[in-house]
Order: structure tokens, then sequence, then C-alpha cells
């Protein structure tokens, strides 16, 4: 039997639809979610298009298409649409990121066109934890930071995402879209540090959140403190807090190469349940 299949870009109506694809998913796709669920589907507010993927007039899958390229729910067909819908708008996005296989897929299909990347990450193992392990003790000066601490934060901010990305974040527009995403987080709520004598010691954020996950992004100890075990009792802390406020489940994706942050991630509870795979341009 023959299946008919369409791709289009998705309009405000269509959000309760998206939403049915995103929440089958919830921690695989809380960053996307996240979003939609404060923007919705308009283009302006969600900061890019969502394009979606329709067998036999349902929908199926989904793409975001902004400042990165997130397959969503994607089997190999939707990709492959996917794909070509990307091929002709032309690479506007910073990364592809997303689950390791549907990823992995549409690398391979854009690679010939938007190649090469400055460097792809294929596997990031995905951790998620319900409850908090006893065996580490969070760190108690671990805390909320305050809206007149941004100016301590956001030198540590930088230097967490120059080591992680490869770029200083101040490129392009000088930050002010890094600055400004910072200061959301604080206003939220969501941003935790330990500070001493005026400096970061320990950093972490809850970046996306819905009610079903949440997701722990961000994570940085200064150089000076490292191997004194601040990564794990600022991490159990900041799990404390997402767990009981936040949360019923919280996750993280970290690099497969670093194998000290994942030890600590499962000695204060987290467990590996897939992988991620990010493509950075």
């Amino acid at each position: 039997m023959l299946t008919q299949t369409t791709t289009r870009v998705l309009e405000p109506s269509d959000l309760g639809a998206a939403l049915a694809v995103l929440e089958s998913e919830p921690v695989a796709n809380a960053f996307v979610t996240s979003r939609v669920q404060i923007a919705g589907l308009d283009p302006w507010r969600l900061g890019g298009e969502m394009w979606g993927w329709y067998a036999n007039g349902r929908l199926r899958s989904l793409c975001y298409s902004g400042a990165n390229l997130v397959p969503i729910c994607a089997g190999p067909e939707a990709v492959r649409a996917f794909a070509d819908r990307a091929r002709r708008a032309g690479r506007r996005c910073s990364s592809i990121v997303g689950p390791a296989e549907p990823t992995a897929q549409l690398w391979r299909l854009l690679e010939p066109g938007w190649g090469p990347a400055r460097e792809v990450r294929a596997n990031q193992p995905l951790m998620v934890a319900d409850s908090p392990a006893a065996e580490v003790a969070p760190d108690r000066l671990v805390r909320r930071v305050r809206k007149d601490e941004m100016d301590i934060l956001m030198p540590a901010c930088i230097a967490m995402f120059t080591e992680e990305v490869g770029i200083s974040p101040l490129a392009g527009d000088g930050g002010l879209l890094y600055q400004a995403r910072v200061a959301e987080l604080i206003a939220a709520g969501r941003s935790f540090a330990r500070i001493e004598d005026g400096k970061v010691v320990f950093k972490a954020e809850i970046g996306a959140t819905t009610p079903q996950a949440c997701q722990i992004q961000g994570v940085w100890v200064a150089p000076e403190f490292r191997g004194r075990g601040h990564s794990e009792t600022g991490m159990a802390a900041v799990l404390r807090h997402a767990l009981t406020e936040v949360a019923p489940i919280v996750s993280l994706y970290v690099n497969d190469y670093n194998t000290p942050a994942r030890k600590s991630y499962s000695r204060i509870g987290f467990r590996e349940v897939g992988a991620f795979m990010s493509v950075l341009f």
C-alpha cells in the first residue's frame, strides 16, 4: 500500500498536533518542547520555523529550523524530506543537534552541500535522573544566582561556552543574545552557582523546562578549583532543586570522551538512556 506523505511549515493552528508529537518523547524533546510551549509556532516568536512531516494526513515528525536544526521523532523517510527542504532553504543554522540516529542520517544527506563542519560530535550520551543518589551530599553553598550578580556570573558563562563550543559567544553580535539568555535564566531562578569572594567556583543552569522533564546545561568549574569534587557536589545540589521544584525527570547530555564527567553524573544519580549528536559549523 502506498503511503501519501507531505512536508510543510507548521502554523499556529497546528500547535496541538505538534505538542502531541513533542510530548511523545518528553526527555529527548525537552529543548524544543519548552520553546514551543512558551512561544507557540509563530516563527517570529519561536525564533525559527517548525517543519512537519505528514503520512496519510497525520503529523508524524517535526524538524525545528532556527539557530539549530533539530529533527524530532523522525524516521528515515521524514529525515529525507527534512534534508530536501533544508537543502533548498540553504544553511541558516549554527548547528544540527538531536537524537544520534536521525541526526547522523540528516548530516549524511546535507554534508555534500553544507560541509565541512567545524566539528562533529557523533555520540553524546543522554543521561536522566529521577531521584538523587544518597552517596553524594549536595553542596550547601550552591544557590540561585541573584540579578545583581550578573557581572560576576558572565565571565564564567563565557569561559564555559568557549571551552564547550570552541568559539566565544561574544563573536558576531558582541554577545548581546548570549547575555540576554544568561539574564533570562537568572531572572527565572534557573541559574545556580557557588560564589566565593566575588568569583564563581561552580555553576550550572536548568535550561529547557517542561512539566514532564527539564535539562541541566552549562556545567562548569573554575580551572583552579577542578579536581576537588565541586562538580559532583554542585551538580547534586542543582539536581535536587530541579527534581523538587521543576520536573520529575532531569536530563543532560555529555560528550562521550568526557569520561570524568560521565562518572560524576553517574555517582549523583544519572543513568544513560540514549545518545545525542551535534554537528557544529
